[in-house]
């Protein structure tokens, strides 16, 4: 496994690689890696000749600083698992690599519309973020397609949108959530959970099997939500929001409506988590 921190380097094995007529593919991270995030690499392993993992902690993602600086940093662990899963090149870039001008002065990339709702509505500016550095890494890398869990529903969504309106010759792949046997989503943010709260956050999962059970039956939306919410704050949790939405718009479900997705947030103590589950109607 090759690793760079500046750009050159990185373009120079890429050109080379494509020189060889080699398909690369990109796996965007913020490092602290666990098993969803080496499915996406084996799952780029399976499209690609070559693999970038790319490993950055975005400020510009961030809606509070506490977020940012609490965030898990395990480098050299994720190196190891990356040299396990037999990566070709990790991109580590530094700050000032990626952000030249200051965070204050960064140009960035707004995809409107989808960033504003669900999701967007609860953290203004984070999926602003979360576009700039993607186009940015992706400018840098250039890769033939990238790859991203379906844990981010909406992150997911607005990156194909992105994507397309730019004319970027990106293929974008989605690859499901991985589930510990429990039922609970991996997530870097599953390390800040105590004991006791990672016992309780299987609940989460349990209590989207049950909506999606209540809207396959018929029952009206709004209530399903109201309904779900009681449930998870009656086991511990502190919802955030519980939205459902047309899966492929994202768009209040209509009566044409194929698919239904249970967009979920809810903490549990100050752990903040996410999930979701699509239902065809």
């Amino acid at each position: 496994m090759q690793t760079f921190s500046q750009i050159s380097a990185l373009h120079a094995a890429v050109e080379q690689w494509k020189a060889n007529q080699q398909r690369v593919a990109l796996v965007p991270t913020m490092g602290h890696l666990h098993q969803g995030h080496l499915k996406l690499v084996q799952y780029a392993k399976q499209i690609a000749d070559k693999v970038v993992v790319s490993i950055f902690v975005n400020p510009l993602q961030f809606d509070r600083t506490e977020d940012f600086t609490s965030y898990p940093r395990t480098f050299d662990a994720d190196c190891q698992l990356l040299v396990e899963a037999n990566i070709d090149l990790l991109f580590a870039p530094e700050e000032q690599t990626l952000y030249p001008e200051g965070l204050m002065q960064a140009t960035v990339v707004h995809v409107p519309g989808l960033s504003e709702v669900l999701e967007g509505k609860q953290r203004p500016g984070h999926f602003q973020g979360v576009t700039t550095v993607v186009t940015k890494l992706f400018n840098i890398i250039q890769p033939h397609v990238a790859c991203f869990g379906e844990k981010d529903y909406q992150q997911l969504a607005i990156i194909r949108q992105m994507t397309h309106e730019l004319l970027l010759p990106i293929e974008i792949i989605s690859v499901p959530i991985v589930r510990y046997p429990d039922g609970l989503a991996m997530s870097s943010r599953n390390s800040h959970l105590s004991e006791p709260e990672r016992a309780t956050a299987p609940i989460l999962a349990q209590t989207l099997r049950w909506a999606s059970e209540q809207l396959a039956k018929g029952v009206n939306a709004q209530q399903v939500s109201l309904h779900t919410t009681q449930k998870l704050n009656e086991s511990g949790f502190k919802t955030d929001a519980i939205d459902i939405v047309d899966a492929d718009s994202l768009s209040p479900l209509h009566a044409n409506s194929q698919r239904a997705v249970i967009l979920a947030a809810a903490y549990l103590g100050k752990t903040r988590l996410i999930d979701n589950l699509v239902v065809k109607l």
